[in-house]
């Protein structure tokens, strides 16, 4: 397989989509925080932001779908074996079925246990039941969307990607602004309309990928399932790493009280929203690293190491820079309650050097 020469404008074409589409991830955590902090409580926005870490553990310690996904697509598209990475995609969707179904399945135990090293009080717990009880409906869909995204990423096509993501979040935020503005369902409604807009994601995206999924004779491969498990094993516990950090930092917020815990949840919308810009050129340099690992091409593999790590660098810093201008005026405008505007602002120059410190860890994740 030929390929254009690496250069930072075309890994800039391939990770602006990605950087869109990943933005719109957190813009969903994003208003459904705003939506909350404006329309609630403190014990409502700690409920979500509770209920969004317990939904961590779960969907992100499974994220191993999308990014094994990826890496074996983009291998098996720089080896020029089309057929294989189609039966990645649909070994993928197959997975991320059947665990979504088991998910779905174990709720009752998961938030029995997810709920319970957590201080928090009767009605914060209440509301974050309401959210959990109705977004869990999702799962399925959710973790079989990661197959999706993970093989649109390893096929190149970041411009889908975006257009998978961006369904997904629009149909989330007209159903927050109903169900919660317009109904008055609260964060059950919030857990609610993400819960369907992660199904409508699914549909769209099957669609996008129709002619990828003729099946091929191979899906159930011995070796070929056996690869996958391989390649998610660090990923998993990797990511069970990262997730015992957020479970530490939410658990500890919530022994300083609701309000510290509500304000650490609008903290964490702005750790997201670095976190997937950032994620666009760790993304890309999975797609490039692994393409350029399947055709046996050494310098391409370096070529993208270096111009992706250079291109994160710096928009990390324009991001700590973007938080130290503009962090206090975004937090006055999107917390009511006092406390808990005081608790966010109280700790913000430490959010706004994250994504200068974590660049490295991020570009290491997608190597």
């Amino acid at each position: 397989m030929s390929h254009a020469p690496l250069s930072y404008l075309s890994i800039l074409r391939l990770s602006v989509p990605v950087m869109l589409a990943q933005s719109a991830i957190a813009a969903t955590g994003v208003v459904d925080t705003l939506i909350i902090g404006l329309t609630g409580d403190k014990d409502q926005l700690a409920a979500v932001g509770v209920a969004s870490v317990v939904f961590s553990f779960i969907y992100w310690g499974f994220g191993f779908l999308r990014m094994s996904t990826t890496g074996l697509v983009a291998q098996a598209a720089g080896a020029d074996k089309m057929g294989e990475a189609r039966a990645v995609l649909q070994r993928a969707i197959l997975l991320g079925g059947l665990i979504g179904a088991l998910v779905l399945l174990a709720g009752p135990w998961f938030e029995r246990a997810a709920f319970a090293p957590f201080h928090i009080t009767g009605s914060v717990e209440a509301y974050g039941e309401a959210y959990f009880g109705a977004r869990i409906w999702g799962a399925p869909a959710l973790l079989m969307g990661y197959g999706v995204s993970g093989y649109l990423l390893g096929a190149g096509r970041t411009g889908a990607l975006l257009a998978f993501q961006l369904v997904v979040n629009a149909v989330n935020i007209i159903l927050d602004v109903w169900f919660v503005v317009g109904l008055g369902l609260g964060p059950g409604g919030i857990g609610a309309g993400t819960a369907i807009a992660e199904w409508c994601g699914l549909a769209f995206g099957l669609v996008m990928v129709f002619r990828a999924l003729r099946p091929e004779p191979n899906i159930l491969n011995r070796l070929a399932l056996l690869a996958v498990f391989q390649a998610s094993r660090d990923i998993l516990i990797r990511t069970l790493a990262l997730l015992f950090c957020f479970g530490w930092f939410a658990r500890s917020g919530s022994m300083m009280g609701t309000a510290q815990l509500a304000g650490n949840e609008v903290l964490l919308q702005f750790i997201a929203v670095a976190a997937f810009v950032l994620d666009g050129f760790a993304f890309v340099a999975e797609k490039e690293v692994g393409q350029a690992y399947g055709a046996g091409d050494a310098a391409r593999l370096k070529r993208a190491m270096r111009v992706t790590s250079e291109l994160a660098l710096g928009f990390s810093a324009l991001i700590t820079l973007a938080y130290f201008w503009g962090g206090a005026l975004i937090i006055d405008n999107a917390i009511a309650d006092p406390e808990a505007r005081a608790a966010a602002l109280n700790y913000l120059p430490y959010c706004a050097l994250a994504p200068l410190v974590g660049v490295v860890a991020w570009q290491l994740d997608g190597f």
